[in-house]
């Protein structure tokens, strides 16, 4: 009945037929009870499992997947069945209990759990972070007790910060904020928006600056605002806001929200930055550029997804922003994507004063999902719309390579590719108008997917860090390129990383990063942390990939930077009046 497919901890479960059941009865008469028994032990098992799964409202057509004609088809692996994938998400859902039940059980009220010791983090305010991280992924998963719990301990919460503490504003806005919003969104308890009210406003004075653009931290006590260590506001500071706080003014109907996080845009739209390629750094005090790096890593990462994200969220109606996010994407494609000499890895690498760095962090794996998500939802010329999607393609499987590659499984922080002995010999594009006009032949130089490698000599980079600290940012793009392609190769790969997390990074209350993921030992060393990220992001993007119900549709929700779903809205024509939108 429980019969092993393509591989370990991979089944199909199948029941006996009635006529068969007579038959083993009949046919053994003195060995039928052994069978018998395991029949029932199967059902009651397995039984709610294969009955259970997302609520009936949830349910959803899929969007229209993207074709790309030009491409011809790569072997792929045959994939699981629906059961297989319920029991997959199944796992996931309990991965979550088990690690918010080690963070309710030893660290709650506190930040977050130090999963190998059971003591606290308080690194986020000492406000509970991990239940507002958690709360949109405890409604999603149907865990109904555990969100309601959460709700009465948030509508207790008052966010005064203590005497000389400071609350980090873009971390707050992300995961607070963010989390209040969605977990309103999805379940209108008036608590929720209350709290999100209440935050929203007292963390508004962060935008109290020369320039408009918000500082790195506020008292909530004083209102007094703190400089970052780079004494500059950081481009994902400034613009990973605007989802959360035009959300906010929707609901509640305060312009004030509307005005400080638009006027952050505005400051984009007036700037003197050429061909969309934004720097990283900004002065607080001018709004002007304050450094020349151009990235979609650490500093920068949110910031592009929040152009196409506030597109989408407010129905397409704010065109400048869509024009923004087109130039900004022009110009990654064309100044940040590289190809390996060897294996024709695509990545992208930061360019400080237009030479590119070779570094390719974990962090812009979030990259082959926001391009994805953008060549499903612009207009875009047949050409562009191709580059786009095979740039997602292309980058997406690189992401997959630095996890398959590592003897754990998955992936370190930050590789440093191997460059062409010519810079400029190696810029993606290029190659592929050169692939163009040789006639097509194959795939795309990029998407030609060469396979783990049988070495560390032969990976086309080195790994400059090596830890994992339980990230999500190619889970995410894996999910989003499962949703627009309809490939379901992508759900396998997520499946082989969840698998290697059960293995590695489970501990006896919680998950916990490793220190190493190229460590040959069977139990790699972990750090004594468990980022609240793990549980909205990480968990959340798994549970959605396994889960053949789309529960978020992507064409009636906008995933903020720490994934929490904020609902598509439109703009009133009184909202418009009231907040100046033209």
């Amino acid at each position: 009945m429980l019969s092993t497919l393509r591989g370990r901890n991979q089944y199909s479960l199948r029941i006996p037929t009635f006529r068969e059941g007579i038959s083993l009865l009949a046919g053994r008469p003195l060995r039928w009870v052994p069978q018998l028994l395991g029949f029932i032990l199967v059902i009651w098992y397995f039984g709610p499992i294969i009955r259970g799964g997302p609520p009936d409202d949830f349910v959803y057509e899929l969007p229209p997947p993207i074709h790309h004609p030009h491409l011809p088809p790569l072997y792929k692996p045959p994939t699981a069945s629906a059961n297989d994938w319920k029991l997959r998400s199944h796992q996931v859902r309990e991965a979550f209990i088990h690690s918010y039940k080690g963070y309710r059980d030893h660290a709650f009220p506190a930040d977050e759990l130090a999963p190998m010791s059971g003591k606290i983090h308080n690194n986020f305010n000492g406000w509970g972070v991990t239940v507002y991280d958690a709360l949109d992924t405890m409604w999603i998963m149907g865990l109904s007790e555990y969100f309601d719990e959460a709700v009465k301990f948030i509508g207790e919460a008052d966010y005064t910060t203590k005497p000389k503490q400071y609350a980090p504003f873009f971390e707050t806005i992300i995961r607070h904020l963010g989390g209040l919003l969605s977990a309103y969104a999805l379940s209108q308890d008036p608590i929720l928006l209350q709290q999100a009210d209440k935050l929203g406003a007292m963390l508004l004075p962060a935008f109290n600056t020369d320039s408009g653009l918000p500082a790195y931290a506020i008292s909530t006590r004083t209102n007094a605002t703190r400089g970052g260590w780079t004494g500059n506001t950081l481009w994902a500071e400034a613009l990973s806001n605007q989802l959360e706080y035009k959300y906010l003014a929707h609901i509640t109907g305060k312009p004030e929200y509307f005005e400080k996080a638009e006027r952050c845009m505005q400051l984009m739209y007036e700037a003197n930055v050429t061909d969309g390629i934004f720097p990283t750094q900004w002065n607080t005090k001018t709004g002007a550029p304050s450094n020349n790096k151009f990235s979609v890593g650490a500093f920068a990462d949110s910031a592009h997804e929040y152009l196409l994200k506030q597109w989408l969220m407010t129905s397409r109606s704010e065109t400048k922003i869509k024009d923004l996010y087109l130039n900004v994407s022009k110009s990654i494609i064309e100044n940040l994507l590289y190809v390996t000499p060897s294996r024709e890895m695509l990545y992208s690498t930061p360019t400080p004063s237009s030479v590119p760095s070779g570094t390719f962090e974990h962090l812009s794996c979030f990259l082959p999902g926001l391009l994805a998500l953008g060549a499903q939802t612009l207009d875009l010329p047949a050409s562009e719309k191709e580059i786009h999607a095979w740039a997602a393609e292309g980058l997406a499987y690189t992401c997959w390579l630095t996890y398959a590659d590592t003897k754990t499984g998955l992936g370190p922080d930050v590789v440093s590719m191997k460059m062409f002995t010519k810079n400029e010999d190696g810029l993606w594009l290029p190659r592929v108008e050169k692939w163009k006009e040789q006639g097509r032949s194959g795939r795309p130089p990029g998407l030609r997917e060469p396979g783990a490698a049988t070495g560390k000599a032969n990976r086309d980079y080195t790994i400059y860090k090596r830890s994992y600290l339980l990230r999500p940012e190619a889970l995410e793009s894996f999910y989003i390129m499962w949703r627009t392609t309809g490939d379901p190769v992508w759900r396998e790969r997520g499946w082989t990383i969840f698998q290697a997390i059960e293995k590695y990074a489970k501990t006896e209350i919680g998950y916990a990063s490793l220190v190493d993921v190229d460590k040959s030992s069977e139990k790699a060393p972990v750090k004594d942390e468990m980022p609240s990220y793990f549980l909205a992001e990480t968990l959340k993007y798994l549970y959605l990939l396994f889960t053949d119900e789309e529960l978020i549709p992507l064409d009636k929700w906008v995933l903020n930077t720490e994934a929490h779903p904020i609902p598509i809205f439109e703009w009133t024509d009184t909202e418009k009046k009231l907040f100046n939108i033209s």
